[in-house]
C-alpha cells in the first residue's frame, strides 16, 4: 500500500523568476569567473592608461562652466520678460534651466569632450529670435566664449561654442509654461504638451539619457563597457553619425541592450558578448530597450507597419523615450557593411583575449584605412579663415553621406563607397584647409568585364547642387573632389608624414572634380608644362586606339581616368543666389538607395534611376551565425536574438593650387562671346572610371 507521503512527497524547490530587463528575458544570468574579473581589471587599467578619464581639475572646471551658463540663460530670460512688459513678480520668477545629456549625462565623457546641454525656457521665449539672435549676441560679447557657431537649420537646432576652453553644444526648448518650475521633471511626458517637433527632438536627448540609465541593470558596468566601445569605434573608424555610422547615443543604446541580455556580466564579458551578439544580429530587426510607447500626443513614433519610410531603415536602434525614434536612420547599406566587418574583427580579437592569446591593446589597433583600398575620393575643403572653415566644413561633412548614396544609386549598387569620418589637415599649407576621403572598390564577387566603366556625372552634379544650397556661403569657401589612387595619397594622411615614393607629376589617374557656384559649367584647368603629355589625334583628342591599347594592357594597376567636371566653388562668382534653398531638403533623411557594391557600365540615360540591387542584402546581414568557442552556447544566443525581434575668391596660396589644380586633367573649354557663354558649347563631360580589380 502506497502511503500518502509517497504520493505527496516534498516538491522540488520552485525556481525564482528571472528578472527581465528590456523586451526579452536575458540570454544568460551567469556572473563573472575569477578570470573574467581579472580581464575586467586589465581592461579598466588599459582605458585609464589610454587617457579616457578626465582629471578632477577638469571635472571641477566643467561644473563651473555649467554654473556660469546657467546664470547667463537665467539673466537672458529675465531680460526678455522685462522687455515684454510682464509684472515685476514674473520677472523675479522667470528662469531657464540647464540640463545635460549625451556622454556627460551618461558619465562616459573624457578629457576635451564636449558637453551636450539643453536650455529649457518659458513659452514666450522663442528659439528662432530669442535664442539664435538675442542669446547669441549675449554670448558673442563675452570674452569666455570662442568659436561661436549657430546651426539653426540642423535637424536638432544647436549653438556650438567654447566656454573657457570647454566645448559646448547648446540646444533650446520652449515648453508650455509661463514660469519654468525649478524642479521640472524632464522625463515626464507633460513637458511635450503643445510643443513642435524640433522641440521634441531637443528635449529627447535628455529624456533618452535618463531612460538608458534606468533600464540597465548595473550602471557602472554599463559605463565601463560603453567607454571601451566608443574608444574602439573611434579607433576603427566607425564612430560618426553624420557620416553614416553610429554616434554616441547609438553606441549607448547598443551597449545598454547587451547589459540587459547579460545582467550579471562584468565589463570584459559585456565587451565580448557585444561583438558576439551583433555579428549575428539579423538586421533590420530593431534593437530596443523597452516596448515602443504607443502614440499618445500625436507625435510620430517608429513603426514600420504604419510608416513606409521606417521600412527602409537598415539598422534600426530605437530610443526608449516617447516618441520612440530610430536613432540610426543615417546608416546606409555601405556603412552597415563596414560596421559588420568591424564587429567581426572585434569578435575575433575578443575570442583570442578570452583564450589568453591576445591583450586588450590588440582590440584597439587603428583601422588602416589608407592601406585598405586602391582607389579613393579626396574631398578638399577650403575657406578664408579658420572660422569660415569651421562652418563650411560642417556643412560639407553633413552632405558627404548623400554623395555616397548618390554614387551607390547611380552605379546600381556596383560600387562600394567607404566614407572615413576623420578629417585631415595639411599643416604645411598657410590657408584654412582640411580633407575627407572615401574608399572605393568593386563589389566582392561581382563579375565585371575588363575595361568596364561607370558614369558618376550625375552623382557629382547632384552633389554640387546640394553643396550650393548653403545659406551662409562666403567668398573663399571652396571644395575640390578628386579621384586618387593609393600611391597618390598626400603624405599628411599618414601619422608620421611618410609614405611610399610616388610620381609627383600629373598622371591620368588623378583628375579633379572642382565644384562651383558658377552655374555648374565646366572649364579647362590645365596649365603649361604641368599638363599631361598625351597622344593626340589630328583633332587634338586622345587616340581611340591609344585608349584601347591602355585597356588591353596587362598592367592591371593602370586605370582609365574619368573625364571631369571642373568648376571652382565661388572663385569666379560675384554673388550667391539662394533661390534654390527650397530644394535644400530634397533628400530624405532616410535614403532608400541600394547597397553600393561593384563596378558596372551606366549610361547617361541611366543616371537618376533608383537601384534596388542591395535591398535584400542590407536586411540579411547577420543571417549566418558563426560558431563560438565561448562559454555561452551559440544556439542559445541565436535563439534569444532571433526571438528578441522576430516580429568659396582666391584666398589660398600658390602652394595649395599646385597640389590641387594639376589633378584637373580634362575639362570642357567654354566658348564665349562678349562675356556670354555659348550655351551650345557647354557640355557636361562624362565622368567615367575604371578600377583595377581589388578582389
Amino acid at each position: 500500500m502506497v502511503s500518502s507521503e509517497g504520493l505527496c512527497g516534498s516538491q522540488p524547490p520552485i525556481a525564482a523568476p528571472v528578472t527581465q530587463y528590456g523586451v526579452t528575458k536575458p540570454i544568460s544570468m551567469a556572473g563573472p569567473t575569477a578570470a573574467d574579473i581579472q580581464r575586467s581589471r586589465d581592461l579598466e587599467k588599459f582605458l585609464v592608461q589610454a587617457g579616457l578619464y578626465e582629471s578632477k581639475e577638469e571635472a571641477s572646471k566643467r561644473e563651473e562652466v555649467l554654473g556660469q551658463i546657467q546664470e547667463i540663460v537665467t539673466n537672458w530670460v529675465k531680460q526678455l520678460t522685462r522687455l515684454r512688459g510682464y509684472t515685476d513678480q514674473m520677472v523675479e520668477d522667470a528662469k531657464a534651466l540647464i540640463f545635460t545629456f549625451g556622454s556627460y549625462r551618461l558619465g562616459v565623457h573624457g578629457p576635451g569632450s564636449d558637453i551636450d546641454t539643453l536650455c529649457v525656457g518659458p513659452s514666450y521665449v522663442s528659439r528662432e529670435e530669442d535664442f539664435f539672435f538675442v542669446l547669441h549676441n549675449i554670448l558673442a560679447e563675452r570674452e569666455e566664449v570662442t568659436e561661436l557657431q549657430p546651426v539653426p537649420d540642423a535637424h536638432v537646432p544647436v549653438m556650438r561654442f567654447k566656454f573657457n576652453g570647454i566645448p559646448i553644444d547648446l540646444l533650446y526648448a520652449s515648453i508650455s509654461h509661463l514660469v519654468v518650475p525649478h524642479d521640472l521633471d524632464i522625463s515626464d511626458i507633460s513637458v511635450l504638451y503643445s510643443v513642435d517637433e524640433p522641440t521634441v527632438r531637443s528635449l529627447n536627448g535628455c529624456r533618452v539619457a535618463d531612460q538608458i540609465l534606468k533600464l540597465v541593470p548595473n550602471v557602472e558596468h554599463f559605463r565601463t563597457t560603453l567607454r571601451c566601445l566608443k574608444f574602439w569605434a573611434k579607433r576603427r573608424g566607425v564612430y560618426s553619425n553624420v557620416t553614416g555610422f553610429l554616434g554616441g547615443v547609438n553606441w549607448a543604446l547598443l551597449v545598454a541592450r547587451i547589459c540587459q541580455l547579460y545582467p550579471n556580466a562584468a565589463p570584459s564579458m559585456l565587451v565580448s558578448r557585444f561583438f558576439r551578439v551583433f555579428t549575428q544580429w539579423r538586421w533590420p530587426n530593431p534593437v530596443m530597450l523597452c516596448a515602443i510607447d504607443e502614440d499618445r500626443l500625436g507625435f510620430s513614433v517608429w513603426d514600420p507597419r504604419k510608416n513606409p519610410r521606417d521600412r527602409t531603415h537598415h539598422m534600426p536602434i530605437i530610443t526608449p523615450a516617447y516618441p520612440c525614434m530610430n536613432s540610426s536612420y543615417n546608416v546606409s547599406t555601405s556603412t552597415l557593411r563596414v560596421m559588420m566587418e568591424q564587429f567581426q574583427y572585434g569578435n575575433n580579437v575578443c575570442e583570442k583575449i578570452e583564450l589568453n592569446k591576445a591583450k586588450w591593446s590588440a582590440l584597439f589597433d587603428p583601422y588602416l584605412f589608407f592601406q585598405s583600398y586602391t582607389n579613393y575620393l579626396q574631398v578638399d575643403i577650403l575657406a578664408a579663415d579658420a572660422d569660415d572653415l569651421r562652418s563650411w566644413k560642417g556643412w560639407v561633412e553633413s552632405r558627404l553621406r548623400q554623395l555616397t548614396l548618390m554614387i551607390e544609386r547611380d552605379t546600381y549598387g556596383k560600387l562600394q563607397c567607404h566614407p572615413y569620418p576623420q578629417d585631415y589637415v595639411d599643416a604645411s599649407k598657410p590657408c584654412a584647409h582640411c580633407a575627407f576621403f572615401m574608399g572605393l572598390q568593386r563589389k566582392h564577387g561581382e563579375i565585371v568585364q575588363e575595361g568596364q566603366q561607370f558614369d558618376i556625372r550625375g552623382s557629382i552634379d547632384e552633389f554640387r547642387h546640394s553643396i550650393n544650397m548653403y545659406m551662409f556661403w562666403k567668398p573663399g569657401m571652396e571644395i575640390y573632389v578628386s579621384h586618387v589612387r593609393r600611391k597618390q595619397l598626400p603624405a599628411y594622411v599618414y601619422p608620421d608624414g611618410c609614405k611610399r615614393s610616388r610620381n609627383l607629376h600629373l598622371t591620368p589617374e588623378q583628375p579633379s572634380y572642382n565644384m562651383s557656384r558658377n552655374n555648374g559649367v565646366a572649364y579647362q584647368a590645365e596649365s603649361g608644362e604641368k599638363c599631361l603629355k598625351r597622344k593626340k589625334d589630328p583633332d587634338g583628342e586622345d587616340s581611340e586606339q591609344s585608349r584601347l591599347d591602355k585597356r588591353r594592357s596587362p598592367d592591371r594597376n593602370q586605370s582609365v581616368s574619368p573625364e571631369i567636371i571642373s568648376c571652382k566653388l565661388g572663385s569666379t562668382c560675384t554673388g550667391c543666389s539662394t533661390s534654390d534653398l527650397d530644394e535644400m531638403n530634397r533628400f530624405a533623411e532616410v535614403n532608400t538607395s541600394s547597397n553600393s557594391s561593384g563596378i558596372s557600365s551606366c549610361s547617361h540615360e541611366d543616371i537618376g534611376n533608383e537601384s534596388t540591387a542591395g535591398g535584400s542584402e542590407g536586411s540579411n546581414v547577420g543571417d549566418d551565425n558563426p560558431s563560438s568557442s565561448q562559454s555561452d552556447s551559440s544556439d542559445d544566443l541565436k535563439s534569444s536574438v532571433e526571438d528578441d525581434h522576430a516580429d568659396q575668391n582666391k584666398v589660398f596660396q600658390d602652394g595649395l593650387l599646385k597640389d590641387l589644380e594639376p589633378k584637373t586633367v580634362v575639362g570642357v573649354v567654354l566658348k564665349s562671346m562678349n562675356g556670354v557663354v555659348d550655351s551650345e558649347s557647354v557640355q557636361n563631360p562624362v565622368i567615367r572610371l575604371s578600377l583595377a580589380s581589388t578582389a
